[in-house]
């Protein structure tokens, strides 16, 4: 039986006609240039329109279709069991800014669909963290008390209205869902009318700091500005930020399904391995479920058609399958703190500013980032700009985790160099794909279900990392950093820039 759609496609992508939108082919002069078209970048020049200044929008690939094209699509304040540790690292008032500003990141978008009026299938649920690990009993307890002196409306739980084993929940109220990308439709046509100039397959490689900064695309043309948003995953430029070494990227995967049993309502993760998220959607008058999880580092997990087939099986026994309709898979970034960076790169870079790390939850985040940046460049105080710059340091959460991290880098820089299979690479079969030894490197093979044969490098060209074969994307991801390369090579998600070499096995 074929359980899942052959090919992976989200349901907000599949379901949402996006406009595009030209390549630049000129030389251009703005206020600000904001790169990056997903929720943060579009949200971003959205919030500066209003204010009046002349703003661009360029995008390397299409709008849209990258992390926000693949969410969850929770709005929400309840970040995991973020609050406790916020309190235990950077104080009560901190962990207080952090809820407000997330809040104040949920009511932008709630206010936004209200003035524009937008049909997004926003509702507003309760929002549930679970466990059923022992372990985890006393994690959850100790969020709770964290709730309460921040003032969180909560309430501590040992059941959820599902019909799963639980040992303890505690809940936030008053939290949101929507589909993210009629939302961000509607937030696209308003820049275009407004004269917002918007950009697609324009790829920012460099800045030039002049007396204007300059970005450079990959096609030789200059966009000339005062400020440079870059609301990329990776940014753009990191010109001595380092921020390869300070973000680590994770995998996440969703289905969507018909279920057989109704749903109670309400937004669902727990807090152990491996985890499970779920919530519904209303799509055509029909209800869906989208369940997800399986979190693993980038290029570290098994195969990936074994995580989709763990969330089948959790959602068989759980809801119950009547159809199949959606399957993809996501890629988010950390910081070594759990706290975004949202702000200028570097302190010798004032007018270049970042927005980056929201973890998995970047339908809040990215709007809360989009005013912080809105903020800075006005030159309005804002109180938050502290917690969230790029530039904090935090002992305590961040030296640990920076180790940790970069310490796996190198497991994996030494490891993979020798990871190779038996197989000859006449054996392959169609829609697989394996590692060689071609002529002394180390190569990358797959046969697509036509049996055309793409070999390629697998050396990765940010730093030297071996890839590994993503099954489910047909991808190559570098388990060290995150970068992701299609079967011809190109970079699909950085912070790799170059291609991959193409190999010829016949020379």
């Amino acid at each position: 039986m074929q359980y899942f759609p052959q090919t992976p496609q989200s349901l907000w992508i599949e379901t949402e006609t996006i406009p595009h939108f030209p390549t630049l082919k000129e030389d251009i002069s703005v206020d600000v240039a904001v790169i990056g078209g997903g929720i943060a970048g579009i949200t971003t020049a959205y919030v500066l329109m209003q204010e009046g200044l002349k703003v661009v929008l360029i995008d390397a690939d299409e709008l849209l279709k990258g992390t926000t094209g693949h969410t969850t699509a929770k709005i929400t304040a309840q970040h995991g069991l973020v609050y406790h540790e916020l309190i235990k690292h950077f104080g009560k008032e901190k962990a207080e800014m952090y809820f407000k500003a997330n809040q104040e990141g949920a009511e932008l978008i709630q206010t936004t669909i209200e003035k524009l009026n937008i049909a997004c299938s926003y509702d507003q649920h309760t929002a549930y963290i679970y466990t059923n690990a022992q372990e985890y009993v006393k994690k959850i307890e100790q969020e709770y008390a964290a709730y309460n002196k921040l003032h969180i409306k909560g309430e501590l739980k040992d059941d959820i209205p599902i019909n799963i084993p639980v040992k303890a929940a505690i809940t936030m109220e008053h939290q949101a869902q929507f589909h993210p990308l009629t939302y961000m439709h509607a937030l696209v046509k308003q820049l275009d009318q407004q004269g917002v100039m918007i950009f697609e397959h324009t790829e920012a490689i460099d800045i030039k700091e002049e007396k204007n900064i300059k970005v450079i695309t990959k096609n030789d043309k200059t966009i000339s500005c005062t400020y440079v948003c870059s609301c990329t995953h990776f940014p753009f430029y990191d010109r001595a930020g380092l921020y390869f070494s300070r973000l680590y990227a994770e995998r996440s995967y969703l289905l969507a399904i018909k279920p057989i049993k109704a749903f109670p309502g309400g937004m669902y993760v727990n807090v152990e391995n491996p985890t499970r998220t779920f919530r519904e959607i209303i799509h055509h008058n029909e209800k869906l479920l989208l369940v997800g999880g399986e979190n693993h580092k980038a290029g570290q997990g098994s195969l990936e058609m074994q995580h989709y087939e763990a969330l089948r099986h959790f959602a068989k026994n759980t809801f119950g399958i009547e159809q199949y309709l959606y399957r993809w898979s996501t890629q988010d970034l950390s910081t070594l703190d759990n706290v975004p960076y949202i702000g200028p790169m570097t302190k010798k870079h004032p007018n270049i500013l970042i927005a980056t790390g929201f973890k998995k939850w970047g339908m809040t985040t990215s709007h809360l980032a989009a005013m912080l940046l809105r903020d800075y460049i006005l030159g309005k105080r804002n109180s938050y700009n502290e917690l969230f710059s790029p530039i904090r340091f935090e002992a305590a959460p961040m030296v640990k985790t920076f180790l940790s991290t970069n310490l796996d880098v190198a497991k994996h820089f030494v490891k993979d160099k020798f990871d190779l299979q038996n197989q000859n690479i006449c054996e392959l079969q169609k829609d697989e794909a394996a590692i060689f030894r071609i002529k002394g490197k180390r190569a990358g093979a797959y046969k697509d279900k036509n049996g055309k044969l793409y070999i390629v490098d697998t050396t990765c060209t940010h730093l030297g990392c071996e890839l590994q074969w993503n099954s489910g994307d047909r991808t190559w991801d570098c388990p060290c950093h995150g970068s992701r390369f299609n079967i011809t090579g190109e970079v699909i998600e950085g912070p790799a820039k170059q291609p991959l070499t193409i190999l010829n096995i016949e020379e």
